[in-house]
């Protein structure tokens, strides 16, 4: 009797404890959809509750900096948010140390230490401070391999060596300054950087959609191939349909595939999201809705139509840009020129080519002002 008794005790506090570790794992699933779907509040008060429960685990604290993450990608130009993340990501290495210093093979503090040195690599890198963010890449990939090791079915862990991978082999060809910098560290592979990517979008669980989002971005900034590219946007902007950096991916797609339907139907989404101030659609990503609409309607010969969107973007680029003009901006005025001289009203068209000679040089921008100051665009003698 008293054998059954200690049974029955057992299996309720097995049961609880299985219980505990299913609305953890849940809690995290439901606050890393809320992240990508930008319900940041949400999000942050699952992972506040993780944080709470576990307060010995790095994963409340990793989670919760995904949130300021996304904050940076909503808006890459605005950097007020760099600082704080930074010190994020020292403060979970810092809490991942003292873990490994009592169990070096902790695999969940080996895996949100190699995550928090991952990105903020990935942060250096986008502001371009490429050495910075390949040490940290250098430092980041024997603490994934150690994880892999004692948890070989850890999926996410790939991530890490997915990104290293394939822009240690691409970057240095796309900034060739940077290949002597790289003499120190691990070769890249590109096809194995994708195929590791491809592994955790497919099998992966708390990384799967930031794998998506790479390999999105990838095949169309590099690989030059839209099509895979619009795979992963469909399916990422299918999941959060709210979610401006995966519709602006879908929709650039669509431009570069010249699927002109599509691009307008995205563009045109995000122009009236941002009207209606969704949060997360922002002035920057309102100007690059409206310049492709812009183009959508130029290509229509359709002038009016696109004189309202350009002037808008010109319009938008005067606020935004604060220390040089944009490429928005200089395509922009160069177009509206070449609306205003279709239209035979010269002298307008001249007051948009004439600034451009003193903005920033976009795509030989100076040459095609002075041509069209010079010959009037849709003249015989260009």
């Amino acid at each position: 009797m008293l054998y059954k008794i200690v049974f029955t005790l057992n299996l309720v506090f097995l049961l609880n404890i299985n219980s505990g570790a299913q609305n953890f794992d849940a809690l995290i699933d439901e606050g890393i959809i809320d992240i990508y779907s930008l319900n940041f509040e949400a999000a942050e008060q699952k992972f506040r509750t993780v944080l709470r429960d576990n307060p010995e685990s790095p994963s409340g604290l990793f989670f919760l900096s995904m949130i300021d993450w996304w904050k940076i990608l909503l808006d890459l130009e605005n950097e007020s948010y760099d600082r704080l993340f930074f010190e994020k990501m020292d403060n979970i290495i810092y809490i991942c140390d003292k873990i490994l210093d009592r169990d070096s093979k902790n695999a969940e503090a080996l895996f949100f230490k190699g995550g928090a040195i991952g990105f903020r690599g990935r942060l250096r890198g986008i502001r371009e401070s490429w050495l910075k963010a390949a040490d940290d890449g250098r430092e980041a990939l024997p603490i994934v391999q150690n994880v892999i090791k004692i948890d070989p079915n850890n999926k996410d862990a790939l991530l890490g060596f997915g990104i290293y991978n394939y822009y240690a082999a691409v970057i240095p060809n796309q900034y060739p300054f940077i290949k002597p910098l790289m003499f120190f560290f691990p070769d890249g592979d590109k096809q194995l950087g994708i195929s590791q990517l491809e592994q955790v979008a497919n099998e992966g669980r708390f990384a799967k959609y930031e794998a998506k989002y790479f390999l999105m971005t990838l095949y169309q900034n590099y690989e030059s191939n839209p099509a895979k590219s619009e795979l992963y946007a469909k399916e990422l902007t299918s999941l959060f349909p709210l979610n401006p950096v995966f519709l602006k991916w879908r929709g650039r797609a669509a431009v570069q595939r010249n699927e002109s339907l599509l691009w307008y139907e995205i563009f045109n989404q995000i122009d009236s999201l941002c009207e209606a101030k969704i949060f997360g659609f922002n002035e920057r990503t309102q100007r690059e809705a409206v310049y492709y609409l812009g183009y959508y309607f130029f290509n229509l010969n359709s002038h009016e139509q696109s004189k309202k969107y350009f002037e808008k973007c010109v319009e938008l680029s005067k606020i935004l840009d604060k220390k040089e003009e944009s490429g928005y901006f200089v395509n922009s005025m160069i177009i509206l020129g070449n609306i205003f001289d279709l239209e035979g009203n010269r002298e307008t068209a001249l007051s948009y080519y004439q600034p451009v000679l003193k903005m920033k040089e976009f795509n030989d921008s100076r040459n095609r002002a002075k041509m069209f100051i010079n010959f009037p665009f849709g003249s015989n003698n260009q």
